[in-house]
């Protein structure tokens, strides 16, 4: 019986996971009305990516797309040759209408852009003591954004620190 029981609690949690994601799955793209959802996004469209308007506030004439960066970036933060502490930062690009694609595309190279930044940053001190201060994070932002430019051009208009935590070790 002590065998049986936690595989009998495992299908359970199984199936009763399985029938809610059925249930509570969203319609198909065909069901649902222009007229209640108007704000749904394309079936092509990125998950995370969100258009935002510039000017009333009520989408229309959106220009730009926030695109979510897939993963965090971890960042060390070194003192007397030893790891004092890890900077974990989640990033957002603020960009033209259109341009998500060319995003994800270039990711990889925008990653390793970033980090170098996000390194020197940390080398400089940056991460350490208040490192939420405005100041610290808008030059952060800035040189960020740089980095972005060079990769993506003019279609790349800010950086967003969507998360930011530092844990320390010790």
């Amino acid at each position: 019986m002590r065998k049986i029981l936690p595989i009998l609690l495992a299908l359970i949690g199984v199936l009763a996971g399985g029938g809610a994601g059925y249930f509570l799955r969203p319609p198909p793209a065909d069901e649902i009305s222009p007229a209640t959802d108007a704000h749904a996004p394309t079936p092509e469209a990125h998950p995370t990516d969100h258009a935002a308007p510039e000017g009333d506030g009520h989408g229309e004439g959106a220009t730009v797309e926030y695109v979510k960066l897939n993963n965090q970036f971890v960042v060390p933060v070194v003192e007397d040759a030893r790891v004092a502490s890890l900077v974990i930062l989640s990033l957002s690009l603020e960009v033209g209408l259109g341009a998500t694609e060319r995003v994800y595309a270039v990711e990889p190279k925008l990653r390793d852009a970033f980090l170098q930044v996000l390194f020197d940053h940390a080398n400089a001190g940056g991460f350490r003591g208040a490192f939420t201060d405005a100041s610290q994070l808008d030059d952060l932002r800035r040189a960020l954004l740089e980095v972005a430019r060079k990769t993506l051009g003019a279609e790349a208009k800010s950086v967003l620190i969507s998360d930011i935590v530092r844990q320390d070790n010790g």
